[in-house]
């Protein structure tokens, strides 16, 4: 069990199933920088983080912003939504009839990714509020902007234990305040850190070999 104050920003396990050392640059380093994605991602976020938010619709309440932790993960953040759905077999809420089930939904700026890092982001979210409840969430959902479409998420066992053992590497990562080195990819290009990080000096390469490559580059 982590303390208060040792507690990491939840979101920041999407950015660590992405790239860890992009997560160690913002989350260690303190750096960042911005980006088409970045920016378009951060808008559509504010829309869904309205704290003073709340609907409900018969058997359907839904709270924007929710702040969320987890002693478990060392965790702290806020959902872009939770959805509570009457249910038999759900917790009780102060000041409403009933029991009622919370179902996490994370909003997205593009399209469902080629990793899990979205649904790593989404499970951890769902270990916060099993924990804050006390009460068990067996999937959750993914609205993606550019398709417009949500899609469910099961929280398997597989999944919580990715999570679990990313969130136990990002602590102790974070304890040493150490960046790890990585390969460059592909996926470096779609990275607003990339200025920051400079995969390619990661490379086993000489000085002269090196800025020779940028003069040719540039010409």
């Amino acid at each position: 069990m982590y303390s208060e104050e040792d507690y990491l920003m939840l979101s920041g396990i999407q950015h660590f199933a992405f790239c860890r050392r992009q997560w160690a640059i913002i989350h260690i380093e303190q750096q960042w920088a911005e980006n088409y994605r970045t920016t378009a991602g951060e808008l559509m976020h504010k829309k869904a983080h309205d704290a003073d938010s709340f609907e409900k619709r018969g058997d359907l309440m839904i709270i924007r912003g929710m702040r969320i932790s987890s002693r478990e993960l060392g965790f702290s953040g806020q959902c872009d939504v939770v959805e509570f759905h009457r249910d038999e077999k759900g917790v009780s809420l102060s000041g409403y009839d009933g029991t009622w089930k919370p179902v996490p939904v994370e909003y997205k700026h593009g399209e469902p990714k080629e990793n899990n890092a979205d649904e790593l982001q989404l499970c951890a979210q769902a270990i916060c509020l099993e924990e804050m409840f006390q009460t068990n969430i067996d999937g959750g959902y993914l609205y993606y902007g550019q398709n417009r479409r949500r899609s469910h998420v099961e929280f398997t066992d597989g999944l919580r234990e990715e999570v679990r053992k990313a969130a136990t590497e990002m602590h102790d990562l974070f304890q040493r305040g150490y960046t790890p080195n990585v390969k460059p990819a592909k996926k470096c290009k779609a990275c607003s850190l990339e200025n920051l990080c400079v995969p390619r000096l990661r490379k086993a390469v000489g000085v002269r070999a090196y800025i020779e490559r940028e003069i040719s580059e540039r010409d």
